[in-house]
Formats: structure tokens, C-alpha cells, sequence
């Protein structure tokens, strides 16, 4: 297969998930008011809103995901004779592996519609997303190595990788399009890694995510006419999870040093360091972990006195900027590795100074309001 061909089969799967989900997401609007799926905001008062919003957003990106992962896998069954056979023959062989990542990503959006129709307690939504991660790692066999051949180590690693990133993605949902573009960001991102390493399979689940965020994003960037509600956290923080750990980031006849590994933080670093950020926040004020604020990274933009949009447009920018820098990491030498993380370090600097300035500007409103 050459390039050429891989850059087609990519073209395929991020149209037909593209365009499936600029179909499913307007219907699962209008199932939302059937069904009474709406955020309504007076339910939660750190919710920005002033009205009822469908909240099955989730359903539409694993909808059109699941329909593009059906028809792909059709497809590689008609054409194994045909001139991609030796590609195909691949993708034929992780049937099993990718069933596993495909009832996963269904658990964790159903796991969501639960919680976003009947909210659950902190500690039952836990217990879901341990057993799906669990589930994912044991079955599936994806798993995190970290260089060191000890299955428990490796097991223990990415089921709280699995963890973390649910709940990540879960606090970064705070504003329109926010995650959606965070996500199809790092999809996009994830994909480049995996194509360079020759990853072909994975690039393309990493298309085929992309555009299943990407076209629900159309309809959830500012004003949002549909949010993506737990479920769509969910679905996403499975994909990126599973993603992450499925690229082979360090390979020894591309890289120079084993700092490759580092990438997965380096395309999630806003929302990881935002997560760290508000767990702290919350802690120190005395507030519960799991309850929502305005001391998230696009709140504090905002307080500074920018627009929503603009101030998502400025996350999605940081974003953008971190995911750039993962990309020498997986050729650069060790010095081309120790520039990056300064240059990292530096940004999260940046972020935190930002924070500082947006908590001072939010109680200094606080007093006025008085």
C-alpha cells in the first residue's frame, strides 16, 4: 500500500463519519425533545445557558462512529480480494480488537445517557467507568507498556489512564465546543503520530473519530444548538484513551530517544493541566471535587472579559500549540526533547499566571455584585 492509497482509505473514513454525523446529530435533536433529554440550566447554576438544550449530542457522535466502523469493516470484507487485499487482510485480523474499542466506546456513551437522564452518584459512575476500563484492557489487550514487561504494572497504568482521562474530559465539557474542538484537535493529532509509525489501523480510527466530533461540532460550536451532554464526554474520553494507548509512539528507527512517550500529555495538555488545576482549586475552597464551578481555563478568559467564543477560539489556540510541539518528539534528539519541554513548561506557566489573574478578576466581580 502506498501512501496514496492510505490517504484515501484516511479521505474515507473521516467523510462517511463526517457526514454521518451532520445527519445523526440533528435527528438526535429532535429525539432529545421527544424524549426529554434537555440541559435545562436552572438545574445547575454555574451553567452558562438561558434555555433548554437537546442533550444528545453523545448519541449522534456514537452513532455516526459505530455506522462508519460497520460500514469500513463491510467494506474490508467485499474488497479482500481486491488490490488493498494485504491491507485489509490486516484490519480482517484486529476484528476482535476492534469490537472490543467499539462496544466500549457504546458502554461509555451509554453510561452517560444514564447519568445525563437519571444523574448518578459520583461513586456509580466510578464503579461504570472502572468496569468498562476494565473490561477494554482485559478483553481488548490494550494496554500501556511504559517500557516495562510486567502485565500488572501495565494493566494498573491504563485502567487509570482510562479513569483519568473520563473524568478529564468530563470538567473540559464547560463551555460550546470546547471538548468537541479539543477533541477533534487531538484526534487529528494522534492520527499524524500513528500514520508516521505506520499504524495504519489506528490512524484511521483516529479519522474516523475526528470527524464524528467534527461534525457535531457544527451544530455545538457558539450559540449551541445541541450539547454532548455526559455521554458525549464519555464517548470521546474512551476514544482518546484508547488512542493514546494503542500509537506506538517510540520507534527506535524513528526516534532518537524514548521521550516519543511523552506525546499523549503533550496533545492533552490543556485539559489535563486544567483538570489538575480545578481539582486543586476545589480542594483548597473545601468544595467537592465532582461539583461544578467557574475555575476552568475558559471561564478565566472569560472573566477577563472576553466573549464565550472567544475565549473557547483561545483554549482551542493553546491547544493547537501544545499538539504542535508533540510532533518533534517523535524524531527529535535529546535536545530537540529538552526545548519542548521547557517551551511546555513554559505555556502551563502561562496557564497558571492566567489562572491567578481570572480567580482575582472572579472574586473582584464577586465584591461589586455585593
Amino acid at each position: 500500500m502506498t501512501w496514496n492509497n492510505w490517504l484515501l482509505i484516511y479521505g474515507c473514513c473521516f467523510g462517511t463519519a463526517f457526514i454521518l454525523s451532520l445527519i445523526t446529530t440533528p435527528l438526535c435533536k429532535k429525539l432529545a425533545h421527544v424524549t426529554g433529554y434537555l440541559d435545562i440550566p436552572a438545574a445547575e447554576m454555574h451553567k452558562g445557558h438561558r434555555k433548554a438544550t437537546p442533550l444528545l449530542g453523545g448519541l449522534a457522535m456514537c452513532l455516526a462512529w459505530s455506522l462508519t466502523i460497520a460500514i469500513g469493516f463491510s467494506a474490508a470484507l467485499i474488497l479482500r480480494s481486491g488490490p488493498i487485499a494485504d491491507s485489509i487482510s490486516g484490519m480482517i485480523s484486529s476484528a476482535k480488537e476492534l469490537l472490543v474499542i467499539l462496544f466500549g466506546g457504546i458502554a461509555a456513551t451509554v453510561l452517560g445517557l444514564i447519568d445525563d437522564k437519571h444523574p448518578l452518584k459520583a461513586s456509580v459512575k466510578f464503579a461504570g467507568q472502572l468496569l468498562i476500563a476494565l473490561a477494554v484492557v482485559i478483553s481488548g489487550g490494550i494496554r500501556i507498556t511504559f517500557f516495562v514487561e510486567n502485565i500488572w504494572i501495565s494493566c494498573i497504568g491504563t485502567v487509570f489512564w482510562f479513569l483519568f482521562i473520563f473524568n478529564a474530559f468530563n470538567f473540559f465539557d464547560n463551555m460550546d465546543g470546547l471538548a468537541a474542538g479539543t477533541a477533534a484537535i487531538a484526534f487529528f493529532f494522534f492520527g499524524i503520530a500513528a500514520a508516521v509509525n505506520q499504524q495504519y489501523f489506528v490512524a484511521s480510527l483516529c479519522a474516523c473519530s475526528a470527524a464524528a466530533v467534527a461534525g457535531f461540532w457544527v451544530y455545538n460550536s457558539s450559540p449551541a444548538s445541541i450539547f454532548m451532554g455526559d455521554a458525549g464526554s464519555h464517548f470521546l474520553a474512551f476514544m482518546l484513551s484508547v488512542v493514546a494507548a494503542k500509537v506506538t509512539y517510540y520507534n527506535p528507527e524513528i526516534a532518537a530517544t524514548r521521550f516519543a512517550i511523552l506525546i499523549p500529555l503533550f496533545i492533552l495538555a490543556v485539559p489535563v493541566f486544567d483538570t489538575f488545576a480545578v481539582v486543586l482549586i476545589r480542594l483548597k475552597n473545601h468544595k467537592p471535587i465532582y461539583v461544578g464551578d467557574h475555575n476552568h481555563i475558559s471561564h478565566r478568559f472569560w472573566h477577563m472579559g472576553m466573549s464565550r467564543a472567544r475565549a473557547v477560539n483561545l483554549v482551542h489556540l493553546l491547544v493547537l500549540v501544545t499538539c504542535l510541539g508533540a510532533l518533534p518528539l517523535l524524531w527529535g534528539g535529546i535536545g530537540t526533547c529538552i526545548v519542548l519541554l521547557v517551551q511546555g513548561a513554559a505555556i502551563l506557566l502561562l496557564l497558571s499566571i492566567m489562572q491567578y489573574t481570572g480567580i482575582q478578576a472572579n472574586k473582584n466581580n464577586e465584591e461589586k455584585n455585593k
